[in-house]
Parts: structure tokens; C-alpha cells; sequence
């Protein structure tokens, strides 16, 4: 791999007169931050093994935010269509310092295609090495559905992709999806632990440097049980870290596009045989965008925050067919398949528009990972330590988020972190926006109308792993921010009760809320459903940040 280089927002040496809005208004971050020149370097992050990373309490760290999209296909995949160089170049455009080539498991891929694929990776990061390109998988889970996994650069990474599918990927085994009719549920769900077990393991002696597992839209099929969730988070915490917040796709229903029974996420299946039975009807939509499970306020995702364990949440493009587009599919040559070459051909440009429910990388959905060094690591480390936020459609320049003990001068902790605390003791959680800056691609100037902040109680382990309630978990602070500009900081007072407690942030540009799925005395004006095939993504975007816990002393 040839040497990094910052990206051009981050490096001194490009004017700033060279820059866009944008690029303009992350240095400045970076200097509010302390973090530009020098100090902003390059290198890998420390050692996960780090008492930073471990410890309770702490100190919040001086961040960098880049931005990236951990689920993208190529004609590598065999539902998809674009080149590796069409999504690399499209992932620039729209700002990505990062981007991860999640390719579908299949025999070809294993075969041909991961090999094929990692030679143009190889090229891509030694022509362009201001953008981070990570090689990954779109694993078929054993018994359930769809996980990114991927891994830093190194002399195995591609090796131990084509392992880990061939040993563990449910589709090419035949262990894929489950459900209640299939007499070895419980073998695949148990193979499914083995596989994460088995990446952790390699992660352990060094075989990579780093490998991290996300579950990918959850909530798709509903195929992905409460306990399931919880028995990969729990079979290696420091490998599968979390789950997709809302899901690619997410200009299915566009008005007049797609169909009149289109959904946002293409999350358009009902309940089948397959389904875990517990999952209302409803959990099968998306609301504002987002999964039903990161959605519902008191829902599935505060049901596992609630155990007091870390558990992301991150959005994507999952780019296989981008709307408006028109590029199809090109045609074989004789003799050709997937199965025997590992790639589809490439696409032929028609000048007419294409199906797709798709946004280029970086388009609309992006998650925002903090970090302190500019790095392959670097970025897996802050999606790892949870210093990670998500917006769609461009609707933030910048968030920066600390909790504090109002006693003291620390900076507190940031998203992710814990902070050790007394009863009764006041905290006050510091929330820095920085406003858009910039049209974003629709040519919409977003504009953010409210933060809401959430809270919730830790109750400890689950005493039923298919629990996906939390009751105690509600909104309690909300603040109109609506017509203000530039960078400001809301300071919200928080009183620390018997229990531990976790708090995390959402937010919108205020044009679709409705009563929470679990009602108005939890979530007063939360994200809705929109009406099937009348699902405009850009008038209806959020903000979610991941949590951070307060372990208070003697509960």
C-alpha cells in the first residue's frame, strides 16, 4: 500500500480557497477541535487494548469526524451493476473519506471475484490516497439475514474474507435464513456464533490487524430475532459492534418512481414462516427513513442499550441500482456466468432512466466516525470505542456531543463513553451543531428544526434474550433550534437518579413527525411512516448520535 495522505480539508497545504463550503467548514471544525495541522496526523489508532479505549470515565477526546459508507456493491456482486471506479468516483464527489466494498457471498465471489476485486482495490488505494477503501463481505448470516464484515489493509485481508465465506456463510452452505419450519434453526444460529467467534480469533493472534461485523438491515424480513442479536453482539463485543440505524434503498418511493406500494429501505415484506413471531406488523416499515428497531423510541435497539452494553447504530447506501440512473447491466459473452468468473460484465450506458432505489455512496445516507488520527484503524477504532453519528440528506455540517459532571473541568466524555458518577450528582450534556453549509445534492439547503434527547434506564443483562422493549426509555428534553445558523452549543442540565442511566440524540428538519410507535408520553413528535409510494427521502431527513452511559455509583 502506497503512504496516506490527509484529505484535503485536513491538510495545511491545500488553500483554502481550494476548498468547498463544506471542505471549508470541516477544517474549521478541525481547528475548533485543535486537531488542524500537525496534531491531525497520520497513523494508526492505538492499540484497542489501550486504557483509553477501556477505561470507565475518562476524558473526551479532541475528534475528527470523517465520513463513510460501510455497505457498497460493484458488478462483483450478482445483483448489482456498477463498476468498482463508478462507486469510487461517486463516493469522492459526495465527500466520503471512507467507503467499504460489501460484496454478496457467492461461490463465484468466493471463487473469482474477492481476488479480482481486492487487485482494483489495491489499484484504487494507490490512486487516490487521500480516501480510505476497505475490502469487505455482505456475509448471508446462518439463520438470519445480512452482516457487513470487513477488515483493515493487510498482506491477509482477502484471505480471510474467502475463508470465513466459505466456512460460515449461510447461503453458500445452505444455513441461510431458518424460521420456524426448518428443523436446524437452532444448528444455524449456533453457526452463526462459531463464524464471529472465529473473526475475533483471528483478530486475537494478529492474522489482520482488525476485523468488524455490523448486522445489516435488520428489520428487512424480520428474520433477525432479539436473542440472535444479542448472541453475536455477545459472542465478541470488540468485533460485532452493531446494526444498520436505517437501511440503503432509500430512494425507493420517490413519487411516481418506483411503484405505488414503495417503501423507503424497500421494506415492503410482510410476516412469512420465517419471521421471528414476536415482531409487531408494523416493525416491518421504516419511520422517517430508519429501521423500525432504532426508530421506536423504548424499541429493540434501547432494549439492548438498556443492558448497559454498547451497541451502534450507522446508516449506508447499500448502492446496487441508483435511481435516476441509466446504466443497465451489460451482456455476457458465451460461456460466461457469475459462477465461472466472479463478476457481472460491465454496465452499458442507455441515456435512459433505469430502475433503482439507490443513492450513490455518500448522496444521501452518511455516517460521521470520530477519530484523533487519519487512518485505516483509525476509523475502526471510532467505530469500535462508538464515537459515531449518522445523518441523511446532508443535514448537518457538524455534531460534537459531551456529557460532563457540572463539579468539575474535565471535557467528560463523548459518544460511546462512560462517565462515573454520584446519585444525585447534576450533569450537563453539551451539544455543538454546526449547521449545513452547502446545498446538499437535491439542491435543498437542509436546515435542522429540532434536537431530542433520550433517555434511558440500564437494568443490566436481559433476563429474556427476545425482550425488544425498554419502558423506561423515553424522550425528555426537546429543543427548537429551527432558523439558527453557523456553530452553536445547547446545554442540557441532567440530574443522575438511583439507577445508571444512558442518553443519546435524534433530530430532523421538522417536516414529518407524528406520536412514537410505543405513544405520546415516550416520544411526543417522533419519526412516522409515510404512505406507501409517497416516501420523498430529502423532505424528510434525521440526525441520530449513539448513546453515552453514566455508571452511577452503588446501583
Amino acid at each position: 500500500m502506497t503512504e496516506q495522505q490527509l484529505p484535503e480539508w485536513a491538510d495545511p497545504s491545500v488553500p483554502p480557497a481550494d476548498l468547498d463550503p463544506q471542505g471549508l467548514s470541516r477544517r474549521q471544525l478541525l481547528a475548533t477541535a485543535g486537531l488542524f495541522g500537525t496534531t491531525f496526523a497520520l497513523g494508526a489508532a492505538a492499540s484497542p487494548a489501550a486504557a483509553g479505549e477501556r477505561r470507565l470515565g475518562g476524558s473526551d477526546p479532541r475528534l475528527a469526524y470523517l465520513v463513510g459508507d460501510h455497505h457498497i456493491h460493484t458488478v462483483y456482486s450478482h445483483d448489482a451493476k456498477y463498476t468498482f471506479s463508478q462507486l469510487a468516483k461517486a463516493g469522492a464527489q459526495y465527500g466520503l473519506d471512507w467507503m467499504v466494498f460489501t460484496e454478496h457471498s457467492n461461490f463465484g465471489h468466493a471463487d473469482f471475484g474477492a481476488t479480482l476485486e481486492h487487485e482494483e482495490i489495491r489499484r484504487a488505494r494507490a490512486e487516490n490516497p487521500r480516501r480510505l477503501i476497505f475490502q469487505g463481505l455482505e456475509w448471508y448470516i446462518p439463520a438470519a439475514e445480512h452482516c457487513t464484515v470487513f477488515t483493515a489493509p493487510g498482506p491477509n485481508e482477502v484471505d480471510l474474507l474467502t475463508r470465513f465465506e466459505r466456512a460460515y456463510d449461510g447461503k453458500l452452505l445452505g444455513y441461510d435464513k431458518g424460521g420456524a419450519a426448518d428443523a436446524d434453526t437452532a444448528r444455524n444460529e449456533r453457526h452463526a456464533v462459531r463464524a464471529i467467534q472465529w473473526l475475533a480469533e483471528q483478530r486475537r493472534t494478529g492474522y489482520v490487524d482488525d476485523v468488524l461485523v455490523l448486522a445489516n438491515h435488520p428489520m428487512r424480513l424480520g428474520i433477525d430475532s432479539p436473542h440472535e442479536i444479542r448472541a453475536w453482539r455477545d459472542a465478541a463485543p470488540e468485533v460485532m459492534i452493531g446494526m444498520e440505524g436505517a437501511p440503503g434503498a432509500q430512494g425507493a418511493a420517490i413519487p411516481g418512481w418506483r411503484g405505488t406500494n414503495s417503501i423507503r429501505g424497500e421494506y415492503e415484506n410482510k410476516p412469512s414462516d420465517q419471521s421471528w413471531p414476536g415482531y409487531p406488523a408494523d416493525a416491518y416499515l421504516t419511520y422517517g427513513g430508519f429501521d423500525w428497531a432504532t426508530a421506536t423510541v423504548g424499541g429493540l435497539w434501547d432494549a439492548m442499550l438498556s443492558e448497559g452494553k454498547l451497541f451502534s447504530v450507522t446508516t449506508n447506501s447499500d448502492a446496487h441500482r441508483i435511481v435516476f440512473d441509466t446504466w443497465k447491466n451489460g451482456d455476457w459473452k458465451p460461456g460466461q456466468t457469475f459462477d465461472n468468473t466472479g463478476r457481472l460484465p460491465d454496465p452499458v450506458n442507455t441515456d435512459t432512466p433505469q430502475p433503482g432505489s439507490d443513492f450513490w455512496p455518500g448522496q444521501f445516507s452518511r455516517t460521521h466516525v470520530g477519530v484523533t488520527r487519519y487512518g485505516y484503524r483509525a476509523v475502526m477504532a471510532g467505530l469500535r470505542a462508538g464515537r459515531v453519528w449518522l445523518d441523511h440528506g446532508h443535514l448537518l455540517d457538524g455534531l460534537e456531543v459531551r456529557l460532563k459532571r457540572d463539579r468539575d473541568h474535565s471535557r467528560g466524555v463523548t459518544l460511546g463513553g462512560r462517565l462515573r458518577v454520584r446519585k444525585g450528582e447534576r450533569l450537563t450534556l453539551y451539544v455543538t451543531v454546526t449547521t449545513a453549509s452547502r446545498r446538499n445534492p437535491a439542491g435543498i439547503l437542509p436546515e435542522l428544526a429540532h434536537v431530542d434527547v433520550i433517555r434511558g434506564a440500564v437494568r443490566g443483562p436481559a433476563a429474556d434474550r427476545d425482550n425488544w422493549r425498554a419502558p423506561d426509555t423515553k424522550v425528555v428534553h426537546s429543543r427548537d433550534v429551527g432558523g439558527r445558523k453557523g456553530t452553536y452549543t445547547l446545554r442540557i442540565p441532567l440530574i443522575a437518579g438511583d439507577e445508571s442511566f444512558y442518553v443519546r440524540l435524534r433530530g430532523s428538519d421538522g417536516n414529518r413527525h407524528g406520536a412514537g410507535y410505543l405513544g405520546t408520553s415516550v416520544d411526543p413528535h417522533g419519526p412516522i411512516t409515510h404512505a406507501p409510494g409517497d416516501g420523498d427521502p430529502w423532505a424528510d431527513t434525521w440526525f441520530y448520535s449513539n448513546p453515552i452511559f453514566v455508571d452511577v455509583a452503588g446501583a
